[in-house]
């Protein structure tokens, strides 16, 4: 049986690794793209992780949302 805990780990680090792999190129793009993980986030949480970022944070967030 697969521990969920431990699957989300290995998520969390993959991504880590991935950023950290991005990161190395250009950091205006790795600021872009973590924004709109962000962002992404918070439109599947409904709008509650933006309540427990920091106010810099919650400004890129608003920043990355789509226009519709």
């Amino acid at each position: 049986m697969t521990d969920v805990s431990h699957v989300a780990i290995d998520d969390a680090a993959e991504l880590a690794g991935q950023l950290r792999d991005l990161a190395g190129t250009d950091p205006a793009d790795v600021r872009q793209v973590v924004s709109e993980v962000l962002a992404a986030l918070d439109r599947a949480a409904g709008g509650a992780l933006r309540e427990h970022l920091p106010e810099t944070i919650r400004a890129g967030l608003d920043a990355a949302s789509p226009t519709a």
